[in-house]
């Protein structure tokens, strides 16, 4: 794996952090020791009484974790001379306050807004070797206005930064950039469009949405994105959903990856390789079933991408099937997941690397993997996956994760600059240069996690996470990889 140190490095320049840290470390140990009282109002409501009401809002949580072998000590092979040390540990901590408003007018229209802000800091090195590095940024900021048109037909129009998450976040779902110089890498607490426009029609369970979307990058690396498009979705009263959406890029400095013809030699970079991409992109997901299927669960995604601009095809897809035991002791479910996204084709002169854009990257989401979620983005991979979900309590919950992660093409990149580098063949004295992998399985990732709801606002999760290098990687570096472990502990609260 190879990056380059210099530019990481880079910032815009930081805020001095002890008094936000010092903050931070109050309202985790504040929000530790509130105890749970049973109200009957919400305590963060500030005001409800005439034309308005006034909510508060606040998140915070503070995370360790620990690392040893990053990335599969690859480090060492590709990049010695940068020091990196792949074991590492780490706190991060943010903080998110905020207000909203609703009006309480009895007319047929209703006004809305809110504004938050983030603080995050990580304090130690984290996983991308940065060091005491955070921020203080604006996340929501908007204003928008509900409108009652029939006794079953609402419009809703909001304008400025907010969250939007389409589908189940394949594609469209995280609007901010956290980590790196903005510390709290884990916990990517920045979630919000840096600019939208949303217009939705909602009638019965259907709903129409378009919008327009710039979102909130890192300041070094803004590619000046920008998005529209429109999500048709219906819900069902059983909990299901049906939809799908169209996506299209209007401008973009995102650049595009080409595999070198043949798999042999450098890949090639295409500036601007996101501007003019559109995407398809169909979801379901059932709900409460009835019958013999009543304990089942069944889900459904696939995307088609193409830019006619650089010729490029590429696809994605995901199919879900899982099971509870409902009568059992402690209730375990178990499901199975199969995800792909396709990456470029050596042998041909067009660009099938998929682009998953703003996808939502938690285990429990899209996540290609634990730790390798970290190095392959959803492109170029495939994985089986399985989850098993105890929960001892209703308060406590268990869940293990095991991926098996594989190339879809091989000698293509998986990522940018992904294991480039002088290959011999099997064991022959030609050299050529090569990208990617020269055999299909990456990696076998396993992840245990517990989480606990200590109140109705403070919620503990611990990890721990191992990921062996398949033979794929093990290829890269001659001498054998060492397995990459880590762990991870952490209190959220949210009121």
């Amino acid at each position: 794996m190879r990056c380059n140190k210099a530019e990481i490095r880079q910032s815009t320049g930081r805020i001095p952090f002890l008094p936000v840290k010092a903050a931070l470390l109050a309202a985790a140990a504040t929000a530790a020791v509130t105890p749970a009282i049973a109200q009957d109002r919400d305590p963060m409501v500030l005001t409800e009484d005439g034309p308005i009401t006034v909510r508060g809002h606040l998140q915070g949580g503070v995370n360790a974790v620990a690392e040893t072998n990053l990335f599969w000590n690859l480090s060492d092979a590709f990049a010695p001379q940068e020091g990196f040390d792949p074991d590492t540990q780490w706190l991060e901590f943010y903080f998110k306050p905020g207000v909203s408003f609703t009006t309480n007018g009895e007319g047929p229209a209703q006004v809305y807004g809110k504004v938050s802000g983030v603080a995050s800091y990580t304090e130690g090195t984290d996983g991308f070797d940065f060091r005491n590095q955070g921020a203080i940024t604006l996340e929501e900021a908007y204003l928008g206005l509900k409108f009652a048109a029939g006794d079953d037909l609402d419009l809703d129009l909001s304008v400025g930064a907010r969250e939007l998450k389409l589908g189940t976040g394949m594609l469209i779902a995280s609007g901010g950039s956290s980590g790196f110089e903005l510390g709290a890498l884990k916990f990517g607490p920045r979630k919000a469009w840096d600019m939208s426009v949303i217009g939705r029609v909602t009638t019965g369970g259907t709903s129409i949405t378009g919008f327009f979307l710039n979102p909130n990058e890192r300041p070094v690396i803004d590619n000046k994105n920008r998005l529209y498009g429109a999500d048709l979705r219906h819900d069902f009263e059983s909990g299901g959903f049906v939809g799908g959406s169209f996506i299209a890029v209007t401008r973009s400095g995102t650049p595009y990856i080409q595999a070198a013809p043949g798999g042999i030699g450098a890949p090639t970079f295409i500036p601007g390789g996101r501007d003019g991409a559109n995407t398809v992109n169909f979801y379901a997901r059932t709900g409460k079933l009835q019958g013999a299927l009543e304990n089942w669960l069944f889900a459904i995604d696939g995307a088609y991408q193409w830019n006619n601009r650089i010729d490029q095809s590429a696809w994605a897809g995901r199919v879900q099937v899982g099971y509870t035991f409902a009568n059992a002791k402690w209730r375990p479910s178990i499901t199975y997941s199969y995800q792909t996204f396709s990456g470029d084709d050596p042998d041909t002169p067009e660009l099938e690397r998929f682009d998953p854009l703003f996808y939502e990257g938690s285990p429990s989401a899209w996540s290609t993997g634990s730790k390798s979620s970290m190095v392959f983005i959803n492109s170029n991979v495939r994985a089986h996956g399985v989850a098993l979900r105890v929960q001892p309590s209703p308060k406590d919950t268990l869940t293990l994760r095991y991926n098996s992660i594989d190339a879809n093409e091989l000698r293509s990149p998986l990522q940018f600059g992904q294991a480039e580098r002088v290959d011999f063949g099997n064991g022959g004295d030609l050299a050529n240069v090569v990208a990617g992998v020269t055999a299909s399985h990456v990696s076998d990732d396993l992840f245990l996690e517990y989480s606990r709801i200590i109140t109705r606002n403070l919620f503990l999760t611990a990890g721990l996470s191992v990921s062996e290098p398949g033979e794929g990687i093990e290829n890269v570096v001659p001498g054998g990889v060492p397995a990459w472990t880590g762990g991870f502990v952490n209190v959220v609260f949210n009121f």
